[in-house]
């Protein structure tokens, strides 16, 4: 029985190809190939026989639990924001307690936030370029931050130094919020799993599912919607002596939007789940994710509806950070999924 053996040596300067024949109980030198690297040589051996190691780095708007991040190993980029004249840096060692937070808001309080700078982005980035990772960073929504942008220029900014070394760096827009960018990066985590996927892979696939991630939310105070200029103050003011409660979506170019309106808190949870019942057929949800301002309760009935309809769990339950919640008000609820597309008509 012939077999051909193949023997690869290379360094820096130089590779050296061995073939070898295998046949009765011997090795015999086939050919032998050897040559100086020019670059395009380098470029491919880098290609055939290395992955770069790279990073996964998100925003504090994933409103994921602290030990999320710390067991997948993704460095979190802070927001600031103020409260009650205190600025906050929006790392978890530096913010308020999502409920002391709310319970601020409930008592007149106002919150503002403000969007990552370049600078910031660039400190996070050259970290982990000077451990040469090359760097997937998913971003909040550029339909509700310019941090998105920023990231870009910072990405311009840095690359040039370290082109000559390989680096790679991928600024993905999620076009998502809350959890629903937390339920992104935890299908961009898993996918980061599959063997010999690098950065460029990685995020080619985080660009192709992004349109997937599907979030609807509810809120028990149209005040805040009316301070983010959702909703016009005369319906505010009406809205809420009815008991009218939106209902709202994320959509296709990451805009918060409302798209349905009805009477009472539990027919609003219920729409949440009804609207999944309309994109789930054939989608992969091993499981949702569910968000609250302050109202763990009702996000728990969510869950249990979705298990009873739809026989799906949810993974995390998890209040929404104040960065968030700065705009959406105590009482929010929110449900994430992956669904068909995320194509709904506008109010």
């Amino acid at each position: 029985m012939n077999n051909l053996l193949i023997v690869i040596f290379y360094n820096q300067f130089a590779v050296s190809i061995f073939v070898f024949v295998y046949y009765d109980e011997y090795f015999f030198l086939l050919s032998l190939k050897f040559c100086v690297y020019s670059d395009i040589i380098k470029e491919k051996i880098k290609e055939v026989f290395f992955v770069r190691d790279f990073v996964i780095i998100t925003d504090v708007t994933c409103d994921l639990p602290e030990s999320y991040y710390d067991q997948a190993h993704i460095p979190v980029v802070p927001f600031m924001y103020t409260i009650d004249g205190v600025e906050y840096d929006g790392t978890f060692a530096h913010s308020l307690n999502p409920h002391l937070f709310y319970e601020k808001l409930k008592n007149g309080s106002t919150s503002k936030t403000s969007a990552v700078s370049p600078d910031l982005l660039c400190r996070f980035f050259e970290h982990s370029l000077k451990e040469n990772k090359d760097i997937v960073y998913l971003s909040f929504s550029s339909g509700l931050s310019s941090t998105y942008q920023n990231a870009c220029i910072a990405r311009d900014e840095l690359l040039p130094a370290y082109e000559s070394q390989g680096a790679v760096i991928r600024c993905v827009d999620s076009l998502c919020a809350s959890l629903g960018q937390g339920l992104f990066v935890d299908l961009v985590v898993r996918k980061s799993k599959e063997p010999n996927i690098d950065a460029n892979a990685l995020a080619d696939y985080a660009e192709s599912i992004k349109q997937h991630v599907c979030h609807y939310f509810t809120v028990d105070d149209l005040h805040h919607l009316y301070r983010g200029g959702r909703v016009s103050k005369t319906a505010a003011i009406f809205g809420t002596m009815l008991g009218i409660k939106p209902v709202l979506h994320v959509d296709e170019a990451g805009h918060l939007i409302p798209i349905g309106k009805v009477r009472g808190r539990k027919a609003s949870l219920d729409a949440l789940v009804s609207k999944m019942g309309t994109k789930i057929d054939g989608q992969e949800n091993p499981y949702v994710f569910i968000s609250h301002g302050d109202c763990e309760k009702d996000a728990e009935y969510v869950a249990k509806q979705v298990k009873e309809k739809y026989g799906i769990k949810t993974k995390i339950i998890n209040p929404i950070g104040p960065v968030i919640g700065t705009h959406s008000g105590p009482g929010t609820v929110a449900l994430f999924f992956v669904g068909s597309d995320r194509n709904e008509k506008k109010l």
